[in-house]
Parts: C-alpha cells; structure tokens; sequence
C-alpha cells in the first residue's frame, strides 16, 4: 500500500442517458426528462457518500450527421441547462457538491461569477464551476461566430476569463456585510475591493453585487488534457476531470500535472485529480461481460463512425474498411487532447475500426473496468495507489442501473478496504475534497463615493 489510510473522492458524472453511447436503448434506462429523476439520482449518491453531482454541458446539437444523430443521445441534446438544475438541487440534497460546466468562451465573466456565487450561498458552500472552453465546433455559430475559435484563442481567453472570475469572487472580504443595524451601516466599506480588470478581452470594474462566497470562491474544475488546458489547470483549477484509457497513462498524466504546480506557489494537495472511469459490475464476471455485450449488440455502426469522427478531430472521415486501421488523422483544431487519446489507444493496441468504436463506445475514451466487485474494486485500487488518480469521476453506462449496481456492489467492498468514508463531517466542498480556502492579493480598499 503507498497511500496507506488515504480515501478516494468519488465523483457522480451525470449524462442523462447514461455513457454508454447506445444505453438509452436499454428498455430500464432513464433520459432525466424529469426533475424527479435528478432529484432521485443526487439523493441516492449523496445517500452512499459520493462527494460530487457533476454536469456536463453542450452549446450546440451536434448534427453534422443527422442520421447518426438520430440515432444517438449523445449529440449535444444534454437536457436541462446545467445551473438551474443545481439550483433546484440545493433544495432536495444537503451534502453532495454541485457542479456545473460552464464555457468561458460563450459566457460573460461577471454573470458566471454572479450565478457561481449564488449557487455556493443557496448550497451552503458546495458550488463547484467546470470551466470549459467549448470544443464543438458548431457552437460559435450560436453565439454570433462566423467560423469555429481556434483552439489557441479560446484557451487565451479562457486564462483570462478565469483571472476575472476569481476577482470578482474576492470583491468582498469574510464579514463586510457586518448589517450594523444600531449604528446604521450595513456593510464595512474596508471590505470592500473593486476589480478594476483591463485586458486583451474583458474590462471589467466590479466589484461583483453579492457577498464573498461560503467557500471563498466555488470550486474551480477544469477538464482540458492539452498542453494549454494543463497549463490553465496547473494555475488555476482546484480539480481536474480527465480523460484517460488506461492506468498508465493515468499515472504519466497525474504526474506531469502534479508537476507544474511549484512554479506557481502551489503544492501537490492543491489540485485533485479524477479520471472517469466507466464500470460494468454484475455478481460475477460471466454476468459482467454479458452485461457489457448486451450494451454493445446495441450500437450501431452509423453511430460508432460518428463516435469516431467526434472524437478523432471532427471531420468527415473518408470511406472506411470497418476491419482495418482508422488512417491518420490532422491535427484537431478542437478537442485535441481527446483526439490524442483516440489515436494513441488505436496504435497501441492495434485496433481495427469497429474495434475502436465498440472500444469508446462506453465511455468515449474514458477508462472502462468490468468484472465482479473484487475485479472493480481492486482496478479501482491499484491506479489510486499507483498515483494515477486522487478519486474517480463515476460514468455510469445506463442510469439509474449503473449507479444502482455500483453502490451495492462495489461501494462496500470499497468501505471495507477504508479507502471510501460512508460519513462526511465537512461542511463544505472544499473541506470534503480536502482543499484549503483560497486566498487572493488584494488591493487597497477602494473609497465610496458618487463617483464610484
């Protein structure tokens, strides 16, 4: 054992038709139409000890192929937008964090920081932003672009969007609104700090109109895997979500990003890592992998080439041999990260086409372990002692069956081994991720006045 005593962090990310990319077939599956289904879902992870509910979003429908859309749940129709559902969940869960994803390329800074630090109020501290930069193409046709943003120029915009996010969060310091009623003050002006923010982008003067969140600032999740998504992590994030297919990549990742922390004042603990891993229990192994084979008898090839192109570099793939190799691919303008992920399992292992889409078909890239629970228990195990990981982002194939059988059949085995605490104590997010509370440079108090 090399993290004796130490606990994961166990995430629930949810996608409304669960990961698989044909699990919405599955006649037991849900497609959280339905706020009751949330509600359910977050009440029985937060019930089991899971630390985070955690939303993805798109901007877009992704229809670049309508027939394989059509076919698909995973074409950007991702349901409810991801900040009102979290703050309808702020009223039926009490401990689980909540945490949203936000694009930092078609958003404003000072409303995400404003709904952020609402969501941390109404939640009591457990707000958590999943700063993304928004890797679909078709996107920026919603938002007035008249051509996909490079990847370069969303990440530029990204660091500083961040910067101002985080400013804004510290307008105020703990306790300047003292609602001194005798005395007829209702906030300490000395607590009191203006933004004043004047850059390439945003110039924004603040400071932002509600007190300084529970947490200090919400969390701040980030999921890029290239070289400037790692680079805004190692800055700024508070927890990264990644995407890796194996445990040894996980490893070689953990420890670059764990690496770049120094040069910026930051220590290993300051930033968590949780890679998603897509689990396929049953009792035994024999019930396990049919299980998984009855989910992937479900895809169809129209489906798995449109998986492909999604996650190769976007562009229409040319005619294919579906038993020969996927052929190179150009570099992605996108999802770059993810597009290396795709090609390098595909040299690795040497995969023919079908047997690469039917490979990401659960979990698009991500890891995926199937077995019994001591099969997934102990895959689960190894990488979090190899240091390939501080916790897991659950992706369950279906919902709510994938969770179901998580809870009851792996959870326990995972208390057992003390590396999952069924309690938590803490109040907040932060203090259940084992996170300190953030401090930020101020500068001096700024006077009120009409000019102000």
């Amino acid at each position: 054992m090399r993290r004796r005593g130490e606990q994961m962090i166990l995430g629930l990310f949810v996608h409304p038709a669960g990961h698989h990319v044909a699990g919405w077939r599955d006649p037991a599956a849900w497609t959280l139409r339905r706020l009751s289904e949330h509600v359910a879902l977050a009440r029985q992870a937060e019930a089991a000890g899971f630390d985070l509910y955690f939303l993805a979003d798109f901007v877009e429908v992704q229809l670049e192929s309508p027939e394989a859309a059509s076919r698909k749940a995973h074409n950007g129709v991702y349901g409810f937008e991801p900040l009102t559902l979290l703050s309808a969940l702020t009223a039926t869960t009490s401990t689980i964090g909540l945490v949203a994803t936000a694009s930092t390329s078609f958003s404003d800074p000072y409303v995400l920081a404003r709904q952020y630090a609402s969501l941390d109020h109404l939640s009591d501290g457990r707000a958590g932003w999943n700063a993304v930069t928004s890797a679909d193409p078709g996107a920026a046709f919603n938002f007035g672009h008249q051509a996909p943003i490079p990847h370069a120029d969303r990440y530029a915009r990204a660091e500083e969007f961040v910067d101002v996010v985080r400013g804004l969060w510290d307008s105020w310091d703990d306790g300047a609104f003292v609602e001194d009623r005798s005395n007829g003050r209702f906030f300490d002006p000395n607590g009191l700090h203006r933004l004043d923010h004047a850059g390439e982008h945003f110039r924004v003067r603040g400071p932002l109109n509600i007190p300084r969140p529970p947490q200090g600032r919400p969390i701040i999740v980030q999921a890029g895997s290239s070289e400037p998504g790692k680079a805004l992590a190692a800055r700024t994030a508070d927890l990264v979500f990644t995407a890796q297919s194996s445990p040894e990549t996980a490893a070689a990742f953990y420890a670059d990003l764990k690496s770049r922390l120094p040069a910026h004042g930051r220590r290993p603990d300051d930033l968590k890592i949780l890679p998603g891993v897509v689990p396929i229990v049953a009792p035994t192994r024999e019930e396990a992998q049919a299980k998984l084979g009855a989910l992937q008898a479900l895809v169809d090839p129209i489906v798995g080439l449109d998986l492909l192109r999604n996650l190769s570099g976007g562009d229409p793939l040319p005619p294919l041999d579906l038993d020969g190799p996927l052929p190179a691919r150009p570099p992605s303008q996108t999802a770059r990260g993810r597009q290396s992920l795709v090609l390098d399992l595909a040299r690795r292992e040497g995969l023919s086409v079908r047997q690469l889409y039917q490979r990401l078909a659960p979990g698009r890239g991500h890891w995926q372990v199937v077995g019994d629970p001591i099969d997934v228990a102990d895959a689960l195990e190894a990488m979090f002692e190899a240091y390939g990981c501080d916790g897991f982002n659950l992706m369950p194939a279906t919902l709510p069956g994938g969770l179901t059988d998580f809870i009851d059949l792996v959870l326990p085995e995972l208390v057992r081994r003390g590396r999952v605490a069924p309690e938590s104590r803490a109040t907040s997010l932060r203090e259940r991720l084992g996170l300190g509370r953030p401090t930020w440079p101020h500068g001096p108090p700024v006077a009120i006045s009409a000019a102000s």
